[in-house]
């Protein structure tokens, strides 16, 4: 029987962008000792992630900001070595450390292995816990915490690589996955079904393009109200795009207990919609579904919901 690949690599954790930021190496070792904790770990395929190479970010990311983010990195670790400043800010949110540069490789290189596992009959599915996180991250643009786009990388890999043709990205991040629409919108290959709170960041002029499903929610909305908005806005529009593989933006930030979010789902909503996903997977995907960590802050809240997560993903 097929396992669940649980991918992670050691500079995710080593990325950091400063004294407290939520964006914290913390979070992996939350995710780490929960599951570990509660015998899930043990049920999972762990694997160390590959990095990606420069041509596989450019699958999605322009040749030129690929360029410019390498260039930065090499700088800031030389000014480093010279007594400087140990991060370079690119927006209020976003700083480079000097680990950032081989984290954000990770990341989407985790993204990326993972899915050329889940679609070589390697896996039946699987998990990503890594950081930094990419759904801001726009085809020219570092933004929101992110650098570089870990599952729209993916989606364009399978697509070029693995010879797919139709794709699903969903994001249920309490943040919208601008960076994803950005790279995404108008490619009728790939559906991309998010819900978000509204209005929130990012300021961001919504597109309309056929295969984007944008779900916004005003703040305070409860797990059951997304749960009624997924099976009449979601559902209905990933059944008639048939995708042959499903990747997660897996952002927990919409939990109650988040205080970068004003949404108020809890771990059953997770459940819930990984189940539901999975039904869809099982329908027109063979299964596949690769899943990737973005948000979620509040450290106690993010491990018991990727627990609950990857416990639907892993049959336990």
């Amino acid at each position: 029987m097929r396992s669940t690949g649980y991918y992670t690599h050691p500079a995710c954790a080593r990325h950091d962008m400063g004294p407290g930021h939520p964006e914290c190496p913390q979070r992996l070792g939350a995710i780490d000792d929960r599951l570990l904790i509660t015998g899930v770990l043990d049920a999972l395929e762990q694997r160390t992630a590959t990095l990606a190479s420069v041509a596989e970010l450019e699958l999605a990311h322009d040749r030129l900001h690929v360029a410019a983010l390498r260039g930065l990195a090499d700088e800031l670790r030389d000014n480093v070595a010279a007594g400087g400043p140990a991060y370079l800010p690119l927006d209020p949110d976003t700083a480079l450390g000097v680990h950032t540069w081989d984290a954000a490789l990770a990341a989407a290189g985790a993204a990326i292995h993972a899915t050329e596992a889940v679609v070589g009959g390697e896996l039946a599915n699987a998990f990503c816990a890594v950081r930094p996180p990419g759904h801001h991250a726009c085809r020219n643009r570092a933004m929101g915490f992110c650098f570089f786009n870990n599952v729209a990388v993916a989606a364009k890999y399978a697509l070029a690589r693995l010879g797919l043709q139709r794709v699903a990205i969903v994001d249920f991040d309490v943040h919208h996955g601008n960076g994803t629409e950005d790279i995404v919108a108008g490619d009728e290959r790939i559906l991309m079904c998010s819900f978000y709170q509204h209005p929130y960041y990012p300021e961001w002029d919504h597109r309309d393009d056929a295969n984007l499903v944008n779900v916004p929610v005003p703040a305070y909305t409860k797990g059951m109200d997304v749960r009624e908005l997924i099976e009449m806005m979601w559902l209905p529009r990933l059944e008639a795009h048939r995708p042959q593989l499903i990747l997660i933006s897996a952002g927990f930030d919409a939990h109650r207990e988040d205080d970068l979010g004003q949404l108020a789902l809890v771990e059953q909503d997770y459940v819930w919609i990984t189940q539901r996903l999975m039904d869809v997977a099982r329908r027109h995907a063979q299964g596949r579904i690769v899943s990737v960590l973005e948000g979620g802050y509040n450290l106690s809240a993010l491990a018991r919901s990727v627990e609950a997560h990857v416990r639907v993903l892993a049959g336990l």
